[in-house]
């Protein structure tokens, strides 16, 4: 016998507890989809996508219209080429960055460093460092959190060794360098780089691990009591948590890197439009050996991320600049660089200090090397 909707409205109406029956039979949506909104959500993320896209798609004919319609600028001049690289890129790496910021936000809504910690606790060093490689894509890091990250880890029981291949991905092979990387040149040129970057931090880490140097841990570390990045149940978000977890993602991150995306752009503008044709393959081509050193050198000093640094990357490599050289400088700046070095004083001493930098730098330095030959 069936019984129909208003029967089943009539019914449930007298019962208690069945508020969501009747939303569900008289809406004829089912009640998980009630609850959630992931159908509103789709279909608004479907719509900003097609906007996205749209804007995307039309960057390059609206850099040419300003440069040579709006300023005047003539085509064949270098501050014309120069401008046009800048009004193109410019819109170009905010979007790619705030779309791959806001998707990997939901992710990590998923994915906490605190579960992250779990999982690497219970793996043994060498199987280790390849999780941890591979989880550093996908958790949040920068250098402010280096501190508070290797001490949770450490005093978790997660290996020295294992703890470094995390803290070597994590800003090397993070998400914006490789979308940004995929959108500016293509597939190949970001699976290189994804495969160069997780080689270095499973090796490094390894070879850390190895060397058996947790006595150069400052002592107070493993004094700590453990869970310093968080502890506790991690609570159970819901679609609407997410999505605004992505937002605040956004709004955080983008807001604190656009500054410098526009003075990497700004940079990578000059560079295109100034320097002539072939320059670079002097001072940073496969030919000049010398040139991989000398961009590890140069780069450890710099303070920047993927996202200022990969516009300076693309003008090189357009001017002649080799794809080895060029990965081992972007490397340099963003898995070696100095400000953390400094930071990480807090918990290493200067000789495990020391043997991080040398270790990475040597891995970095046969990745250009190897490019180079090659390529």
């Amino acid at each position: 016998m069936t019984t129909s909707n208003e029967e089943k409205l009539e019914c449930c109406s007298r019962m208690e507890g069945c508020k969501e029956t009747v939303a569900e039979v008289s809406s004829g949506i089912p009640l998980s989809d009630v609850q959630t909104g992931v159908g509103r959500y789709i279909l608004a993320g479907g719509l900003l996508l097609t906007a996205w896209w749209a804007l995307y798609r039309n960057l390059l004919p609206f850099a040419k219209w300003v440069t040579y319609s709006v300023l005047g600028l003539a085509p064949v001049s270098r501050l014309g080429s120069a401008v046009e690289f800048f009004v193109y890129d410019a819109p170009k790496v905010i979007l790619l960055l705030t779309l791959v910021v806001f998707g990997v936000g939901v992710l990590r809504s998923f994915f906490t460093p605190e579960r992250a910690r779990r999982i690497l606790a219970g793996n043994r060093e060498s199987a280790g460092n390849v999780l941890a490689a591979l989880l550093g894509i996908v958790t949040p890091f920068c250098s402010c959190s280096a501190v508070p990250l290797f001490i949770g880890f450490v005093t978790s029981g997660v290996p020295l060794g294992v703890t470094f291949s995390f803290l070597v991905s994590a800003p090397m092979v993070n998400e914006v360098a490789l979308v940004l990387l995929y959108g500016l040149f293509g597939w190949k040129i970001a699976a290189i780089y994804l495969a160069m970057g997780l080689s270095v931090a499973m090796v490094s880490g390894w070879v850390i691990g190895r060397m058996g140097m947790e006595r150069y841990v400052e002592e107070w570390v493993y004094e700590t009591v453990g869970g310093a990045v968080g502890g506790g149940d991690e609570p159970r978000l819901t679609w609407r948590d997410r999505v605004q977890y992505a937002l605040d993602a956004v709004r955080d991150i983008v807001g604190k890197v656009w500054p410098y995306v526009l003075a990497g752009i700004a940079i990578g503008a000059a560079i295109h439009g100034y320097v002539p044709e072939n320059f670079m393959a002097g001072i940073m081509g496969a030919g000049a050996w010398w040139s991989v050193p000398l961009a590890v050198l140069i780069g450890i000093p710099m303070y920047s991320n993927a996202a200022g640094i990969i516009p300076i990357v693309q003008a090189l490599l357009g001017k002649g600049a080799a794809l080895g050289t060029v990965l081992a400088f972007m490397m340099s700046v963003i898995g070696l660089s100095f400000p953390e070095m400094v930071i990480l004083r807090k918990v290493l001493k200067v000789r495990l200090i020391l043997t991080f930098a040398g270790v990475v730098g040597a891995g970095i330095l046969a990745v250009g090397f190897l490019f180079n030959f090659l390529l």
